[in-house]
C-alpha cells in the first residue's frame, strides 16, 4: 500500500522537500514495476493470511480496502484522514493478536489508537509549519483546512490521552512475579508489583521529547524518521524495549 500511495501521489510528492527523493517521485523506480510489486505483495499477503487464519484474512482484506479508500479519497477529508490512520494501526494490533493467539487488552488497543492519533496529528502540524500556502495545498489538500490552533490543541490532547491510556494499561497488566520473589528482597508494600508501571516515566519522557521536536524543531513531519534520527528519542525507545523484555521474560512468574 505504500507503493500504491506513492504511485498515486508521485506528482504531489515532487513538490515536497523530502518526499521528492522517494524512488517513484524521483524517477528511479518505474511506475509499472512499482505497481507489479504492489500487486504481488497484496496477493502474497492475502494468501499467507488465509493460510494462517481465516480471521486474519478478513482483517488483512479490510486493511487493504481501507488503505485503498484512504489513498484515493479519505486522505483529502479533514479529520477523517487522521482517524483512518489510527484505525489502520488498530487493525495491525488485532492481526498480531490473532497470529500469536493472545487476548488483547482494551487499554492496549486504546493506547495504540491514541499514539497513532498523536503521530498523525503531529505529522500534520509539522507539514503545516514546513509547507506554506500554495505548496501545502498542492501537496496535501487538507493542510489549508486545518487551523494551526486546532492541531496544537489536538496534539496536546492526544499526548495526554496516550499517557493516561498507557498508564492504565500497565496498571491493569497482570502481576509478573511471584510474591515470594519480591518479599525476599523488598518491603511488604511491594509484594504485588505491577512492574510494567516502571516504564511509565520512560514513556512520559518519550512523549514530551516528541512534542519538543514537533513544536521547537518542526521534525514531526516524518515520525518514522524522527524515531531513528533523534538520539534522545531513539535511546528512550531502546530503554523502553529493554525494560519490557526484562520485566516480561527475566522475572519468575
Amino acid at each position: 500500500m505504500y507503493l500504491v500511495n506513492d504511485l498515486v501521489d508521485h506528482d504531489r510528492d515532487r513538490l515536497h522537500f523530502s518526499k521528492k527523493f522517494r524512488p517513484i517521485a524521483a524517477g528511479k523506480l518505474s511506475p509499472r514495476l512499482a505497481l507489479s510489486a504492489a500487486l504481488f505483495l497484496i496477493v502474497a499477503s492475502l494468501i499467507s493470511a488465509a493460510y494462517l487464519s481465516s480471521y486474519l484474512f478478513f482483517i488483512i482484506l479490510l486493511y487493504l480496502i481501507i488503505q485503498i479508500f484512504y489513498t484515493l479519497l479519505l486522505k483529502n477529508i479533514i479529520i477523517i484522514d487522521i482517524l483512518v490512520i489510527a484505525f489502520a494501526f488498530m487493525l495491525r494490533i488485532f492481526a498480531g493478536s490473532l497470529v500469536v493467539i493472545t487476548p488483547l487488552s482494551a487499554w492496549l488497543i486504546l493506547t495504540t489508537m491514541m499514539l497513532a492519533l498523536l503521530l498523525g496529528i503531529g505529522k500534520r502540524r509539522s507539514e503545516l509549519t514546513l509547507l506554506r500556502g500554495k505548496v501545502a495545498a498542492e501537496h496535501r489538500r487538507t493542510l489549508l483546512s486545518y487551523p494551526a490552533q486546532l492541531l496544537d490543541g489536538l496534539v496536546f490532547t492526544m499526548a495526554t490521552a496516550t499517557l493516561i491510556t498507557y498508564s492504565l494499561f500497565t496498571f491493569n497488566s497482570p502481576e509478573l512475579v511471584q510474591k515470594e520473589f519480591f518479599t525476599t528482597f523488598f518491603p511488604r508494600t511491594l509484594s504485588s508489583p505491577k512492574l510494567l508501571m516502571a516504564t511509565i516515566p520512560v514513556v512520559i519522557y518519550g512523549v514530551f521529547r516528541y512534542l519538543y521536536l514537533i513544536f521547537e524543531k518542526s521534525e514531526g513531519e516524518s515520525p518514522e524518521k524522527v524515531l531513528v534520527t533523534d538520539r534522545p528519542l531513539f535511546f528512550t525507545i531502546v530503554i523502553w524495549i529493554l525494560l519490557v523484555i526484562l520485566f516480561l521474560y527475566f522475572f519468575p512468574v
